[in-house]
C-alpha cells in the first residue's frame, strides 16, 4: 500500500527516464526537444509533489489562527511557475534553431547533419 501512496514519485521516475532516453537515443532533433520537455515536466512534478503538505492550508494569516495549524510552503509553486516560463522560452528558441538547421542542412537528423559537416 505504501508504494501506491507515492504514485506521483513513480510518475516522476517514469517521465524522467522516458525523457532522458529520448534525449540520448533519438537522432531527430524535434524528438530530442520533446524528450527534453518531458524531462523538464518530470522535474516540475517532483518539486510540486515535495511542496505538498498533508492537511496544510494556504499560508494566509488571519486573526482566527490555531496554534497547531499547518501551512503549505508556496515557494515550490512559485519557482515552478518561473521554471515553466523559462522552459517554454528555451523550447521556442530551440525550435527556432531547428528551423534554421533544417534550412541550412535540409534535414533534422543528427547523424545526417554530422556527415554533411564531415565533408
Amino acid at each position: 500500500m505504501a508504494l501506491l501512496d507515492l504514485y506521483h514519485y513513480w510518475v516522476f521516475a517514469i517521465l524522467l527516464m522516458i525523457g532522458f532516453y529520448a534525449v540520448i537515443a533519438k537522432l531527430n532533433l524535434i524528438k530530442k526537444l520533446i524528450g527534453l520537455s518531458l524531462f523538464q515536466a518530470a522535474v516540475f512534478l517532483l518539486y510540486i509533489a515535495m511542496g505538498k503538505v498533508n492537511g496544510g492550508t494556504a499560508p494566509i494569516f488571519t486573526s482566527e489562527l490555531e496554534p497547531d495549524q499547518l501551512f503549505s510552503n508556496p515557494l515550490p509553486q512559485v519557482l515552478i511557475l518561473t521554471a515553466i516560463v523559462v522552459g517554454i522560452s528555451t523550447l521556442a528558441l530551440a525550435l527556432g534553431i531547428v528551423v534554421r538547421i533544417k534550412e541550412e542542412y535540409d534535414t533534422i537528423e543528427e547523424n545526417e547533419i554530422q556527415e554533411i559537416d564531415r565533408r
